[in-house]
């Protein structure tokens, strides 16, 4: 099976798991730009126009939370699909916007590689 390369923005304050994400990701081939925080990643979703996914935690410090981030690309870049992850809130898939899929912590990396896949054909 041929995977679909993407551009893969991993949002995450937690390093160890932003760095193991990124490297399940690359293996596979995606290009992965990261980001500490939100506000890190709004100036990367600004100066990059080729992001064709942001996998983002819910919780984490600076100015605004995953979902609030979620909220900002949406409207920004309404073409780019969003991955939201949390160990601490559950949010229902049927209240989230369009080309969104939530992912409880700990998850598989399977799982965001289909995540991906699923957002790449939608």
């Amino acid at each position: 099976m041929s995977v679909q390369k993407a551009v893969v923005l991993i949002v995450e304050d937690e390093p160890i798991i932003r760095f193991t994400t990124l490297d399940a990701l690359e293996e596979v081939g995606h290009v992965v730009l990261e980001a500490a925080n939100a506000d890190e990643a709004m100036v990367l979703l600004r100066n990059r126009s080729d992001v064709n996914v942001v996998f983002t935690d819910v919780n984490m410090a600076g100015s605004m939370d995953g979902i609030q981030l979620a909220q900002r690309v949406r409207a920004l870049r309404p073409h780019i699909g969003i991955i939201i992850t949390s160990g601490v809130v559950r949010l229902d898939p049927m209240l989230l916007p369009a080309r969104t899929h939530f992912l409880p912590k700990p998850y598989q990396h399977d799982m965001v590689l289909s995540a991906i896949h699923s957002l790449l054909q939608a």
